[in-house]
């Protein structure tokens, strides 16, 4: 079905390609990538979009000696199919199978397992730097960037280094006008102006005409003229912005013409220096209702590509927590002209259009960047507005240093909402949400709650946005636990009883208490077990403790998140603090390594959080106690 693929044990035969067999190539991969989308949920519309140029990229580099980094590594499908992983393919996003992510441990050709947008190009430029420094300076160093990712500040950081250390390195900036969303700021519009210019329209033809005339090993006068070309162009069009950081600017070309882009890309390896080279390419290109809709198609849900428009499965009949807090911040703006959002690129995963379309004044999409979103938020703060920052968990750690310097020593009261708090399943480790309990509790100021069920939401977020110091609220990547329970009035520092008991006590913090009251309701015939919504991991119910270490005859703390300085290590310091016995406390989370990809249930139960492995360590709690008795 895909003679050319099926036949790649490495990129190396791709140098041989004739440009219509790399034409093929490019079908054989949207097919499979179309092939793959009846089975999952996968990224789709901006893999669909680099097909040529990772074809491109290989056929003209040898990446096994070369160096290339992928940003935002969702976008490798292609470089997988073309680097051996034909036959593993099907496989991709499934536990033990392929990441849906750069992985070292799979491929010689995966250098960084890239999750996170905008560390391309310094990655790129060390390896540059230390090529150099390790006696192989004729290695190639190859960064891959789109838009979206570079406003990041990281990206410009990494630009003003290329520029001054003036090392040879291809950044490649992959313009789709996208990054999971429309992308937004400044800089976009800037790139926009080169994509459109009208002197550059005519120009672009002659340029054109002219490479095609330059061979890719020529005369190095005809390069040089080919380069000068370029140069004019830069100058003409404003790509002096690139210019005058101290990389060359070649572009824009067109990133579906696979042959073209050799010949570009032919040019540039060639180049002394950092050369930022501009590929324009259509995210979703190659199949048209992802073309017309790239940011549905980001990651659909899995369908059939000849039968229409897609449609999602059906889920567990609850909304996802998502819903319900985009539902409840969309209230307290109604009843709050204070209250302002941001977010990072992320409107659509974190569900915020409909904030976005009925609060546009009030709602602030700063692109990739993090940092900005938090320091921005902060001066909104002081300046008098309560915003919520609705950043995912994964993404929020990017903004580490705003959160201490700008938020908490300030102590002004920015409300975080974390989305994807805990394991998101098939992303993997790059996007696991499992140390902000960690990173958020060790702050002065910083209240961190997380709700145990969907009724808790609203009432968790309307007491962050009246409580007068910082706040940070968790939630999972899954549906709302139906809870039929009436929220008790939520008090900074105070837990929930949800289920009474006297045989041991269960006290979690977040969305497990639903795992937690299945397993403590399977155990009703053997042991009466009470359950505690924490409610809170700074500061912690301090009388709850005492009394759970005190009166029952066992404790587990119950976490979706690591366990070192995670909630149960908060649990075990204010023991330690009263001087309390914890020889009956055992702590379950996530352990001190990275979880791999799989279903978010399936990742539960290997790490010991379903209802079936809590049960069984209650279990393991009574036959200890029963053995230290004898």
């Amino acid at each position: 079905m895909h003679p050319l693929l099926s036949k790649l044990s490495s990129a190396e035969p791709l140098k041989d390609f004739s440009t219509a067999e790399l034409n093929q190539a490019a079908d054989e991969i949207r097919d499979v990538l179309c092939n793959l989308l009846e089975t999952r949920t996968a990224h789709f519309a901006s893999n669909l979009g680099v097909v040529e140029l990772c074809l491109a990229l290989h056929s003209t580099f040898d990446f096994r000696k070369d160096r290339l980094i992928w940003d935002t590594g969702h976008q490798v499908y292609p470089h997988k199919l073309v680097t051996g992983r034909y036959a593993e393919f099907s496989s991709i996003r499934t536990q033990g199978g392929l990441m849906g992510y750069p992985n070292p441990q799979e491929s010689e050709y995966d250098l960084f397992m890239t999750g996170h947008a905008g560390c391309s190009v310094s990655t790129a430029l060390g390896l540059r730097s230390g090529d150099d420094l390790m006696g192989e300076p004729e290695r190639k160093s190859v960064a891959v960037i789109g838009d979206g990712a570079l406003p990041s500040g990281i990206v410009f950081e990494a630009l003003n280094n290329a520029g001054f250390l003036a090392k040879d390195l291809v950044v490649i900036l992959n313009d789709n006008k996208m990054s999971i969303c429309p992308r937004v700021g400044a800089l976009a519009g800037y790139l926009d102006r080169l994509r459109s210019n009208p002197f550059y329209t005519g120009l672009k033809t002659e340029v054109v005409r002219a490479l095609n005339h330059v061979p890719v090993f020529g005369d190095p006068a005809e390069r040089l003229l080919a380069q000068m070309k370029e140069g004019v162009k830069a100058g003409v069009l404003g790509g002096m912005l690139f210019e005058e950081l101290g990389l060359r600017y070649i572009g824009p070309i067109d990133g579906h013409d696979v042959g073209l882009m050799k010949k570009y890309l032919a040019m540039v390896k060639t180049m002394p220096g950092p050369v930022l080279l501009h590929v324009v390419t259509e995210k979703g290109h190659g199949y048209k209702p992802a073309a017309e809709d790239p940011v549905y198609f980001h990651t659909p849900p899995a369908f059939d590509a000849n039968s229409g428009p897609a449609v999602a499965n059906a889920g567990s009949g609850q909304p996802p927590y998502t819903s319900a807090v985009r539902d409840a911040i969309l209230r307290a703006m109604d009843d709050n002209p204070k209250v302002t959002v941001m977010t990072a690129a992320m409107c659509q995963g974190t569900k915020m259009e409909p904030v976005r379309e009925r609060f546009p004044d009030r709602f602030f999409d700063v692109g990739i960047c993090e940092s900005h979103a938090v320091a921005f938020a902060a001066g909104q703060c002081k300046a008098g507005m309560r915003p919520i920052v609705n950043i995912y968990s994964t993404f929020l750690q990017r903004s580490y240093d705003q959160i201490f310097q700008e938020v908490a020593l300030q102590d002004l009261p920015v409300v975080f909402t974390l989305d994807r708090a805990g394991l998101t399943g098939p992303d993997g480790p790059t996007h696991h949400g499992v140390y902000d309990i960690g990173y958020m509790r060790l702050f002065p100021n910083i209240a961190v709650m997380a709700p145990a069920y969907a009724g808790e939401v609203e009432p968790m977020l309307q007491f962050a946005l009246q409580h007068d110091h910082p706040s940070s609220l968790r939630y999972p990547k899954t549906s709302g636990f139906d809870f039929q329970h009436l929220p008790s009035p939520i008090e900074l520092g105070r837990s929930e009883t949800v289920r009474e008991g006297t045989d041991g006590t269960l006290i979690v913090f977040g969305a497990l208490l639903d795992a937690a009251m299945e397993a403590a309701q399977s155990l009703a015939g053997e042991m009466n077990l009470k359950v505690v919504n924490a409610r809170f991991a700074k500061p912690l119910d301090r009388q709850m403790i005492v009394d759970a270490l005190s009166d029952s005859p066992f404790c587990l703390t119950i976490e979706e998140g690591t366990l070192p300085g995670g909630f149960g290590s908060a649990v075990l310091e204010v023991a330690n603090e009263l001087g309390l016995d914890t020889r009956s406390l055992k702590r379950l989370g996530l352990p001190d390594l990275f979880v791999e990809h799989g279903k978010r249930e399936d990742l539960l139960d290997q790490t010991g959080l379903s209802a079936e492995k809590i049960a069984a360590s209650c279990r393991e709690m009574v036959a200890s106690e029963l053995e230290s008795r004898n």
